[in-house]
This record gives structure tokens, C-alpha cells and sequence, in this order.
């Protein structure tokens, strides 16, 4: 029998692909009220400045903006909360022998549903310097205008 899993992403973080090398990914839950899941699904959730931190063996994500849910009235909860991330011990172990290391850190990637479930990719990120996120816009650039020759050549 196919397993047959869909994929909905709610939202990106493409300010960390930007200004992070991404070493490593890792998917994990996320522990959320049912008005933050309605507001979910209906896309608003902000990642941008989000960030995720290891205390007493748990796992969180700290600066994610959920908009409250404009039907939820009493049952909204701050958007701005902490959240629990849900992960096994060893996995939270292994990222936290990571976090440790000089320059590493813990990145919000995405945001999406797997199934009906809410999921979060977390990335071990390494900081860009700014001399690297040139060479990416050059890279970039080079990329596109090739494509655009080969478009232009086979039209």
C-alpha cells in the first residue's frame, strides 16, 4: 500500500537561508492551542526573527508571531509565547552538542502541515559573513542569466 503523506507549507524562513548556512535539518512537532492551529491554517504565522533554544533538556522556539484567530475571542493565546518544540531526548541532545560548539545555532526553517499535523523544520545554522552572502547574490545572479540565455537561445 503507497504511503500517501501530504505537504501543506504555511510558511518559510527565508531570511535564515540568507544570513545562515544550514548544516543540518531536523523535523519536529510543535505544541500548539486549537485557535493557533485555525490561525495557522490560515497562513499567519511570521518566522522571520525566530530562533530556538535548548533549557532543561527541552526544546523551544522563542519570537514566533502566530496572529490571534479572529473568531477565538477568550481562547487566544499571546502570539508572541514560547512554544514547545517536540523532539526525542537524543535528538534534542545531539542539536544542543551542536548549539555548543562556537557559531552554531538553532534556526526555524519552516512551518508546514504534515497530514493534519503541524511541523516545524528546525536547521543547525552557521552564520554568514557578509563577504559570503555576495558571493550568493553573484552565484544568483550568474544562474539566472544563464537560463535566461538558454530560454532565449531555444525559443
Amino acid at each position: 500500500m503507497a504511503d500517501k503523506t501530504s505537504f501543506k507549507t504555511i510558511a518559510k524562513n527565508k531570511k535564515a537561508y540568507h544570513d545562515y548556512f544550514v548544516e543540518e535539518s531536523l523535523e519536529t512537532g510543535i505544541e500548539l492551542f486549537g485557535t493557533e492551529v485555525k490561525s495557522l491554517r490560515l497562513g499567519r504565522v511570521n518566522l522571520k526573527d525566530s530562533w530556538c533554544s535548548i533549557t532543561h533538556g527541552e526544546l523551544f522556539i522563542n519570537n514566533m508571531h502566530i496572529s490571534p484567530y479572529e473568531q477565538g475571542n477568550i481562547f487566544n493565546k499571546d502570539p508572541m509565547r514560547v512554544r514547545r518544540l517536540l523532539a526525542h531526548k537524543r535528538e534534542i541532545m545531539r542539536l544542543f552538542g551542536y548549539v555548543k560548539q562556537n557559531g552554531y545555532s538553532l534556526i526555524p526553517l519552516s512551518i508546514y502541515f504534515k497530514n493534519s499535523k503541524v511541523k516545524v523544520q528546525v536547521g543547525v545554522c552557521k552564520g554568514k559573513k557578509l563577504y559570503d552572502k555576495r558571493q550568493d547574490l553573484v552565484a544568483r545572479t550568474a544562474k539566472r542569466d544563464i537560463e535566461r540565455a538558454i530560454k532565449e537561445k531555444y525559443r
